[in-house]
């Protein structure tokens, strides 16, 4: 019988990550548009801004470095798995695109005289 592996099996790689602009293409929050808040490759779910939102029951608790938290109802971004949204094509120009370099002959001489 051969012996199971020990290695941590790959994470999986998702086609979004967090900051990217998605759509929601399947569910109840179909059409929806929004940035991915968070990624989890593990369990192939993304949490999307203004998406799949749920109530949460708070208690009120008296721990913390500050005594009470508030308690009651919040409302929060639940997890949706990333083969219901699709990437779009963001406005904003990316950041890796660099200014263009200088040709070696613009330069100034250190002293600063002209040949």
């Amino acid at each position: 019988m051969p012996k199971k592996s020990t290695r941590p099996t790959k994470m999986p790689k998702l086609h979004v990550k967090k900051g990217d602009l998605v759509q929601v293409i399947a569910g109840d929050d179909k059409g929806a548009k929004g940035r991915v808040i968070a990624a989890m490759p593990r369990e192939q779910r993304v949490i999307v801004e203004g998406v799949n939102m749920i109530k949460k029951h708070s208690k009120e608790t008296h721990q913390g470095p500050r005594g009470a938290k508030t308690g009651g109802v919040q409302t929060m971004e639940a997890p949706i798995h990333v083969s219901n949204v699709k990437k779009l094509k963001d406005d904003k120009p990316e950041k890796d695109e660099k200014p263009a370099k200088k040709a070696k002959g613009d330069e100034a001489d250190k002293s600063g005289e002209d040949n």
